[in-house]
């Protein structure tokens, strides 16, 4: 069950301290790569100070709202390196309860970049490039998945990627992919320039 802040006093209290102050939530992801200083230097402060200060408890409240606050709780997981978390973040990823997350757990999951981090990446795309009619987070994904590869060499991306594998049928069957080439490239660069600014975070810390 999804706990919704306008009914949880907990939930709520956690949201205005770490998930809306100058709308935060909408900020972690793509649109924060074209900050400019002085703006990025304070949101990559403010993040990094309540990385550090938010408890595991307060997390896992987090994780338990709605896509705000699972964006925001995966975001304060990569950036405090909580691995603790990572299977949590593989749950929640396969479950895919809410909209608009998928990233932020690819991009924790990518930053551990561990082999068990690849398998539970793997294990989502096993699942969902069997639904076509499903424009969920394949793409995001896949490229969490090779930026993994390429930093520990494991390959576990090759076998969607080869001729008549999932990922090739998936992107031939998804309506909303008609006409497309393979988006990998550019999700790749996405996750790996996301990855960076957690490693700039982190190393902040």
């Amino acid at each position: 069950m999804i706990r919704h802040p306008q009914d949880d006093a907990e939930l709520l209290a956690l949201v205005r301290r770490y998930v809306t102050p100058e709308r935060r939530y909408l900020k972690l992801g793509g649109s924060m790569l074209r900050m400019q200083s002085p703006e990025c230097d304070r949101f990559m402060r403010e993040l990094c100070e309540d990385a550090g200060l938010i408890t595991a408890a307060e997390i896992a409240t987090l994780l338990e709202g709605g896509w705000r606050e699972r964006r925001t709780a995966a975001w304060l997981v990569a950036v405090s390196r909580r691995t603790e978390f990572r299977e949590r973040l593989g749950e929640l990823l396969l479950a895919s309860e809410v909209c608009c997350v998928g990233l932020a757990y690819s991009v924790a999951l990518a930053s551990f970049g561990t082999a068990r981090d690849a398998d539970l990446l793997a294990t989502y795309l096993d699942r969902y490039l069997c639904r076509p009619d499903l424009a969920y987070d394949q793409t995001v994904v896949m490229g969490a998945l090779q930026f993994i590869d390429l930093n520990l060499g494991g390959g576990q991306a090759d076998r969607f990627r080869e001729p008549g594998s999932l990922w090739q049928q998936w992107l031939q069957d998804a309506p909303h992919m008609q006409g497309d080439s393979d988006p990998t490239p550019s999700n790749l660069s996405l996750i790996r320039r996301l990855c960076a600014f957690v490693d700039e975070c982190a190393e902040a810390r």
